[in-house]
C-alpha cells in the first residue's frame, strides 16, 4: 500500500518531521487495514513490529497473573502506538512483545520494523535517546540497589532480633552450668561425709533408691498454687527443725520442688538412722538442686536449637529454591524470628486453618513477603496493639493474611501503597520499597495476588496464593 507523508504528517506522533524524514519513514514501514476484532500484535510473540493508528480504533490488552486480561480503554486517537516501544534500548529491549493490540472497529496501521524503529531514533534524537534509555536504565538500577540495601536492612533486623533471643537461654545456660559445678562439688563432699560416717552399703542403697525417685519428680508434679507451695516449704521446714538437720529453711524449698514431705522425711528417716539423717538429707537436696539446673541446661538448649531451625526454616538453607511447603512453618519460623523486635505492648495472635494443604512456593522468598509485612505492621502499632497472623483456603487459593490495630491507611494514599519509592515513613526510615518486593514476589514469582483493606484501628494486608503451580513460578523475578 503507498504511503502518503502527508498522511503521516497529519499523527501527532510525526508532526515535527521534515518532508524528507516523513518520506523515510514511508520507505521504511509499511500500511496495513485490519478487520474488526483483529489481533493487531500479540503479547508474547518475537518484538518485530512498532505500530500507529492511523484511522479506526484499537485497544492495548495485557496478561497479567494477579488480575487476569487487563484491557486497557479503546483509542481511535490518530497517532496511538503500541508493540516494539523499547527497540531503542537495542539487545536490552524486551525481546518479545508485553502487551497485545486488538482493532475494534476497522482500522488501518503503520507498521514499522522494530530494528528500522530503533535506527530513526538513534540517528535523528540522539540526546533523546540517551535520556531515555539512561532514565530506564538508571531508574532499573537504582531500584535493584535499593532492593538490596533493603533486603540487607532486613536482614539486620532480623539478626539483631535473633541474637537477642539466642542471648537469653544461652546466658541462661552459662548461669545454670556455673550453679552445677558447685552443687556437684558439694554433693561429693555429702556423699563422702556418709561415707565417713560409717553408714552401711545396704542404706546408702536405699538413699540413692530415694534420691531417684526425688529427681524424677522434678518438673512432674501436679500443679500448685503458691501459697501451698509456701505452705508444704514451712511445714517441711519445721520437721527438718525437728530431725535437728542444719540450714532447714535453706533445704526446704528444693526438697518441697521434689514432692518432698513430712512423710517422705519419715522413710529417709526410718531408712539410714538417725546418725545419718541430717546428711542424707543434705545430699538428697543437693541432688534435687542439680536435677533442676540439668533441666534448666536442657530447657536452654532446647531454645537455642529452636531458634535455630527457626533460622534455618526462614533461610531455607539446604533446600530447594522451589519446594512445596507448609505455609505455616514458613510463618512461624519469620515470627521466631521477630521475636527479640516484637515490643511487650504488642499481642502476637495466631490464626491458622491446619486444613490448608501445602503450597508449592520459593519458601525463602516467601519470608520475605512475612518479614515485609509483620515490621510494617509493628511500625503502624508504635509499640502497642495485636498483630494477627491467619491463614485459611479458597478453593485452589490459600490466602494469608497479616492484620494490626494501627491507625490504618489514609485513604488519600490507599492506590499508592504498593508504588515502588513510596513511602510514609521520614527520611532514612524506610526506602518505599518493602510493600513493591513484596508484590513483585507474590504475583510475579507465584501468580498469586497482594491486597489490603484498612480503616483506622483495623488494618489487613491479604496474600492469596494458587494451591498448584503457576506457570510464573518458573521464570525469574521482574
Amino acid at each position: 500500500m503507498t504511503i502518503d507523508i502527508d498522511e503521516l504528517r497529519k499523527l501527532f506522533l510525526f508532526e515535527r518531521l521534515t518532508d524528507h524524514q516523513l518520506t523515510k519513514l514511508a520507505l521504511s514501514g509499511q500500511m496495513r487495514n485490519y478487520a474488526q476484532d483483529e489481533i493487531i500484535i500479540q503479547q508474547g510473540d518475537p518484538a518485530e513490529c512498532f505500530a500507529v493508528l492511523v484511522e479506526g480504533e484499537i485497544q492495548m490488552i495485557q496478561e497479567t497473573v494477579t488480575a487476569g486480561t487487563v484491557a486497557m480503554p479503546r483509542s481511535a486517537q490518530p497517532g496511538v502506538y503500541g508493540g516494539a516501544t523499547s527497540a531503542y534500548l537495542g539487545a536490552r529491549a524486551p525481546e518479545r512483545y508485553q502487551h497485545s493490540l486488538r482493532a475494534t472497529a476497522p482500522s488501518r496501521m503503520f507498521l514499522l520494523p522494530a530494528r528500522k524503529f530503533a535506527h530513526i531514533v538513534a540517528e535523528w534524537f540522539p540526546m533523546a535517546m540517551h535520556l531515555l534509555d539512561g532514565m530506564m536504565s538508571g531508574g532499573r538500577m537504582q531500584r535493584e540497589v535499593i532492593d538490596r540495601r533493603q533486603r540487607l536492612t532486613a536482614l539486620g533486623t532480623i539478626t539483631a532480633g535473633l541474637t537477642h533471643e539466642l542471648n537469653n537461654p544461652s546466658a541462661a545456660a552459662v548461669r545454670a552450668v556455673s550453679e552445677l559445678r558447685k552443687l556437684i562439688r558439694t554433693s561429693r563432699v555429702q556423699l563422702a561425709q556418709l561415707a565417713e560416717d560409717g553408714i552401711p552399703p545396704e542404706r546408702l542403697r536405699a538413699l540413692i533408691d530415694m534420691q531417684e525417685q526425688c529427681t524424677a519428680a522434678v518438673g512432674n508434679l501436679p500443679p500448685r498454687s503458691p501459697m501451698e507451695i509456701s505452705d508444704a516449704e514451712d511445714d517441711l521446714g519445721e520437721a527438718l527443725e525437728e530431725l535437728g538437720v542444719d540450714d532447714a529453711w535453706e533445704l526446704a524449698p528444693a526438697l518441697v520442688n521434689a514432692g518432698f514431705s513430712r512423710v517422705h522425711l519419715e522413710k529417709v528417716h526410718k531408712k539410714v538412722g538417725q546418725e545419718h539423717a541430717g546428711a542424707a538429707v543434705h545430699w538428697l537436696a543437693e541432688a534435687v538442686e542439680i536435677s533442676q539446673m540439668l533441666g534448666e541446661v536442657t530447657e536452654a538448649t532446647e531454645r537455642i536449637t529452636s531458634l535455630l531451625a527457626s533460622a534455618k526454616q526462614y533461610s531455607q538453607m539446604d533446600r530447594a529454591p522451589f519446594q512445596v511447603c507448609d505455609v505455616h512453618d514458613l510463618l512461624d519460623s519469620t515470627i521466631a524470628i521477630f521475636r527479640g523486635k516484637i515490643p511487650p505492648g504488642i499481642t502476637v495472635v495466631t490464626d491458622y486453618d491446619r486444613t490448608l494443604p501445602p503450597i508449592p512456593a520459593y519458601a525463602g522468598e516467601l519470608n520475605q513477603v512475612w518479614t515485609n509485612l509483620i515490621h510494617n505492621a509493628l511500625d503502624a502499632m508504635d509499640g502497642e496493639g495485636t498483630l494477627t497472623i491467619r491463614t485459611a483456603y479458597d478453593e485452589d487459593e490459600a490466602i494469608i493474611e497479616i492484620g494490626d490495630t494501627g491507625p490504618g491507611v489514609p485513604d488519600a494514599i490507599k492506590d499508592r501503597i504498593f508504588e515502588p519509592f513510596f513511602t510514609t515513613k521520614t527520611v532514612g526510615q524506610g526506602t518505599g520499597l518493602g510493600l513493591d518486593i513484596s508484590y513483585r514476589i507474590v504475583a510475579g514469582r507465584h501468580g498469586g495476588e497482594l491486597k489490603a483493606r484498612s480503616t483506622p484501628g483495623d488494618t489487613w494486608f491479604e496474600v492469596r496464593l494458587p494451591l498448584r503451580e503457576a506457570s510464573a513460578a518458573a521464570s525469574p523475578a521482574a
